[in-house]
């Protein structure tokens, strides 16, 4: 992702009240980018959203299934953990 798309997102996201910028103490070029009490109810709202889609999706799948399923997703991010 670029830096101006980066800024185009934390720029919305600002305007919306979700996040809030802080000058960087230890580069003043840089900024900091902070969630707001708003901005972390609604990542919490999405993430406790999110974990109900996955149970109900997994509910369908016998337990053999499931930890299947476990171990082939363990296999698919293993290569993510040592980037």
């Amino acid at each position: 992702m670029t830096s101006g798309t980066m800024t185009n997102r934390i720029d919305r996201l600002a305007s919306r009240g979700f996040v809030e910028r802080h000058p960087d103490p230890a580069d003043r070029r840089g900024v900091m980018v902070r969630l707001t009490d708003k901005g972390a109810g609604v990542a919490d709202d999405a993430l406790i959203d999110l974990l109900q889609k996955e149970q109900a999706i997994l509910t369908g799948l016998s337990v053999p299934e499931r930890q299947q399923l476990a171990t082939l997703l363990r296999t698919v991010v293993l290569p993510f953990d040592h980037a």
